[in-house]
């Protein structure tokens, strides 16, 4: 009996040692966390109405194909509900089938980036959402005018437009496009269980999830993938310490932002991709060359840190990159559209 009672005594000593250890490195892996990574914020409640309005409204334009130049192509064409406001593509295809340059990033989150687009060419959701009527191989219009024309054709828009946009006398334009859009897209917030974690629920992340994340951080891929979105806020050469489409297998190497600032600094220089729902959101880089993510994990270590990750280090990471996935805004969804005119 002395000698089962001592056993007992022991075990459960050596289990309360563990218990205590796992709960210091837990606290420590949540603070070191906390120096990377912040939570993403509540979904904005509307300071007015009009807000609201202009939100509902972003909602509609968002989904709506008649003012392409195919009468096809809406915003919600390159970003799926299925596939986390992506479209599974390499590269989007937009209006009469066009080929975009890159890959569709996800909007889910994009209000958290600092620019937009690949190569930050974009200021702003607004700017981007504006641009984006012309773009040759996304809404294809040939200037504002001629977009706004299709808008001012349907009934029920110059209602809704003066409603949104009460002050203005000729609302129906493309700023206003842009605003409306743009007020629509900073509700498509994705919260996952990686910001319960980071509120301080230790149990919100797996053993592996959480060894994933230790990984993470101290491999060193938070020094850009860092901050609300885990990216998106900031810029980086792709190919750090070895050229990228050796990795990637891309046969025309992309310039990136040199294309933009014509400056040889910035040779392949891109935004850093956030990694909010990048579980789900293949395929990956700006030219969507690799299909897999543990491949994408592997290429980044070698190409950006020059460290070559094992098996069972990719493995982790990517088990904590799913922690990153949220789900799928209520509101990302079509409403009835407004019927053509009679």
């Amino acid at each position: 009996m002395r000698k089962s009672a001592l056993f007992i005594a022991s075990t459960a000593a050596i289990l309360s040692t563990a218990a205590i250890a796992e709960t210091l490195d837990t606290k420590k892996l949540l603070n070191d966390a906390h120096a990377s990574f912040q939570p993403l914020p509540s979904v904005p409640v509307a300071k007015d109405s009009l807000q609201a309005v202009r939100a509902e409204l972003g909602r509609r334009l968002f989904f709506e194909n008649r003012v392409s130049m195919d009468g096809n192509v809406s915003c919600s064409h390159c970003h799926l509900p299925d596939k986390q406001a992506t479209d599974g593509l390499p590269k989007a295809v937009g209006v009469f089938g066009k080929e975009n340059p890159r890959n569709a990033p996800s909007i889910f989150n994009a209000a958290m980036n600092f620019k937009q687009h690949w190569r930050g060419d974009r200021e702003s959701l607004e700017e981007q959402a504006e641009k984006s009527l012309l773009g040759p191989a996304s809404f294809g219009n040939p200037d504002q005018a001629t977009a706004m024309g299709k808008l001012k054709a349907i009934p029920a828009y110059p209602d809704a437009f003066a409603k949104a946009f009460p002050d203005d006398k000729d609302p129906i334009n493309s700023r206003n496009w842009g605003i409306a859009v743009a007020a629509f897209e900073w509700t498509l917030l994705t919260p996952s269980r990686f910001d319960a974690f980071l509120s301080g629920d230790a149990k919100a992340l797996s053993p592996q999830e959480q060894a994933g994340l230790r990984k993470f951080i101290d491999t060193g891929c938070a020094t850009c993938h860092n901050g609300v979105g885990l990216g998106g806020n900031s810029f980086q050469k792709f190919g750090v310490t070895e050229d990228y489409w050796k990795e990637t297998g891309a046969t025309n190497p992309d310039k990136g932002r040199a294309d933009v600032t014509k400056n040889d600094d910035d040779l392949y220089v891109f935004k850093v991709a956030s990694l909010r729902n990048v579980a789900k959101t293949a395929p990956y880089f700006h030219d969507g060359s690799v299909d897999d993510l543990t491949k994408a994990v592997k290429i980044m270590g070698k190409t950006q840190l020059d460290k070559t990750l094992s098996d069972k280090d990719a493995a982790d990471i990517v088990a904590f990159l799913g922690s990153l996935t949220g789900p799928v805004p209520a509101n990302y969804s079509a409403p009835e559209p407004y019927p053509d005119a009679k």
